[in-house]
């Protein structure tokens, strides 16, 4: 490796770049929330169903999974700057377009294409991917940082959204983040423009990883392996979702309103920036498997919680609680891919999880909604996820098994390649 690319690798531009990331990662990521926030007006307005309203948050994050893979490659043929700058002009389009839409259709047609497959996707994964260009050593820590610009904007956008739709009412709100994502993420991208070190100079970043080149990682061929984590992320992120996309109408239903709601959410993610944070740190000396699995049983332990939780100071503490144990789960799948994977794999194979993580987000937010009009109960939802948590657990059990019976973990902190 060069003097002039170890020098790049971690150095004061990384981390000001890491910031610019971050903050893009912030804007883009109203995409994702913004739905959870509108739905009970939406749903209102356009005078549909719980169930059927969820399916804007469906194509949303299943625009979203899909175009993370599309924005990747153009991020990786073109740059990351014009990745990001398309996702300006989607978001901007998305939202201005579903704030006007005239029925239920092209509302959800708005979300799906523009905010999700052309918008928010720019600004996830092409980002995530970049970053671990720029790190070695401390790449677990790194993209939890830049992860975590997904839960700050859940932190930060529902209240101030909520303000705005009770101000002005939904469709002004949805123009007015149309005008804003375009008028503060164009500029950003601009800082993005140097190329990042060539991804064969890295050092492996795991810790006893499976020799680089092998296709028989954990001693799996490397698509099994590749389908176990995509199974796991879309597990794990069914249960997730239930509390993330309901817990503004559950409140509602609750008799609570839904600017309580929007605040348990803005708590729930906001702790979920700390947890990110922390998991980043410990991922960096355990490993992604064993920081996923501590993840997904803390996750099931605060499912669990939301059961017996209906009252308004219950449901604040149990949000907060869920935020802190579940925000470092999907950070983890990143650098577990990074750990086992050979370098020139990561990219796609990385992308390929996030995308399955994020459908899972989809499919937990139509499938919590259609159990609501079921039931006329989030009880049995809550159960729902409940079990989709232990399929994942049950996963990432088998995963560890695998490594440590090949020698690959050993003791608490991982053992580490040398660089």
């Amino acid at each position: 490796m060069s003097t002039a690319t170890r020098a790049a690798i971690e150095s004061p531009y990384a981390w000001a770049r890491l910031g610019i990331s971050l903050m893009l990662m912030t804007i883009g990521g109203s995409g994702m929330y913004s739905i959870t926030v509108v739905l009970p007006r939406m749903q209102q307005d356009f005078g549909i169903a719980r169930g059927d309203a969820s399916l804007a948050y469906t194509v949303t994050m299943i625009g979203f999974g899909i175009g993370g893979i599309a924005m990747g490659r153009v991020a990786d043929r073109f740059g990351v700057m014009v990745a990001v700058m398309l996702g300006a002009l989607g978001l901007g389009a998305g939202y201005i377009g579903a704030g006007l839409a005239p029925g239920f259709a092209s509302f959800a047609l708005m979300q799906g294409l523009f905010v999700g497959l052309l918008g928010t996707s720019a600004t996830f994964a092409p980002l995530v991917a970049d970053t671990s260009r720029w790190f070695d050593r401390r790449r677990g820590i790194a993209l939890a940082i830049c992860m975590s610009g997904n839960y700050t904007a859940g932190a930060v956008w529902p209240p101030v959204m909520q303000y705005f739709i009770d101000s002005v009412g939904w469709r002004q709100t949805y123009v007015g983040m149309g005008v804003f994502c375009m008028a503060t993420i164009l500029p950003l991208a601009l800082f993005l423009r140097r190329a990042p070190p060539p991804q064969n100079v890295l050092p492996p970043a795991g810790a006893a990883a499976s020799p680089a080149g092998s296709d028989r990682p954990l001693g799996l061929p490397s698509n099994l392996l590749l389908g176990l984590l995509c199974l796991a992320g879309v597990s794990c992120c069914v249960a997730m979702s239930m509390p993330q996309v309901h817990i503004v109408a559950y409140c509602g239903d609750l008799g609570f309103g839904a600017a309580r709601g929007a605040e348990m959410l803005s708590l729930m993610l906001g702790m979920g920036v700390v947890s990110r944070l922390v998991s980043g740190w410990i991922s960096d000396r355990i490993g992604g498997l064993r920081t996923l699995l501590v993840g997904s049983l803390l996750q099931g332990v605060a499912l669990l919680l939301f059961l017996p939780s209906d009252g308004l100071v219950s449901l604040y503490l149990v949000s907060g609680l869920f935020g802190l144990f579940q925000g470092g789960i999907v950070p983890a799948y990143a650098l577990i891919v990074r750990e086992y994977f050979p370098p020139q794999q990561a990219g796609a194979r990385v992308g390929t999880v996030l995308m399955a993580t994020l459908l899972g987000m989809a499919l937990g937010g139509w499938m919590s909604g259609a159990v609501f009009d079921l039931t006329g109960s989030y009880r049995a939802a809550f159960l729902n996820g409940i079990a989709w948590n232990f399929l994942n657990l049950s996963i990432v059990g088998f995963l560890l098994w695998r490594a440590s019976s090949m020698g690959l973990i050993t003791g608490w902190p991982r053992r580490r390649l040398a660089a």
